[in-house]
């Protein structure tokens, strides 16, 4: 199986943790979890400017050090923005790595509901519970949609089996 950089994206309350974890039984590729690694790092998160630039450099390294070392890796968060995809692909390029954008789709409203409800209670995804609404609806609404130079697999968050991610991945070569 090739080595490759796994860039969830979607809205929150899409399903994207969910399709990572697939992705990860499916490839053995080591999942980075940031809403995770934000818990474990700051008992009580604040998402200020300073600490999303402290969670994400020390994430962005320990995916260098991964890919280094040979492993694929699933980056899991929401990389909304394109410069973030080509600053993460940047990483990736420098150790021949290709990197695949992987765009878990559902309407956005069930997103909204999954996010904003206490989802958290009944969902090992949602770690950090649920989201307010002005938080959904600020990240919701700053998403940049895949460009023709990323490598992207379309994924149905309302779909997610192992046979269905599994199924997208051979479409894709991936596995």
């Amino acid at each position: 199986m090739q080595q490759t950089l796994y860039l969830m994206l979607g809205y929150p309350g899409a399903g994207k943790t969910t399709a990572a974890k697939l992705i990860q039984e499916l490839t053995g590729a080591e999942h980075l979890w940031a809403d995770h690694v934000r818990r474990e790092i700051y008992k009580t998160p604040t998402y200020t400017h300073e600490e999303n630039l402290q969670l994400y450099s020390h994430l962005n390294d320990v995916t260098n050090q991964l890919l280094s070392a040979g492993k694929s890796v699933i980056f899991d968060t929401n990389f909304n923005f394109y410069k973030d995809r080509q600053h993460l692909r940047g990483i990736a390029r420098k150790r021949g790595t290709p990197t695949v954008v992987v765009w878990v789709r559902v309407p956005k409203e069930l997103a909204k509901l999954r996010a904003t409800t206490d989802a958290h209670l009944h969902q090992h995804t949602r770690v950090l519970g649920h989201m307010p609404d002005e938080a959904f609806e600020k990240i919701s609404s700053n998403q940049e949609q895949p460009r023709a130079d990323e490598k992207v697999i379309r994924l149905d968050g309302t779909k997610m089996t192992d046979d269905y991610v599994a199924n997208e991945l051979r479409k894709a070569k991936l596995i």
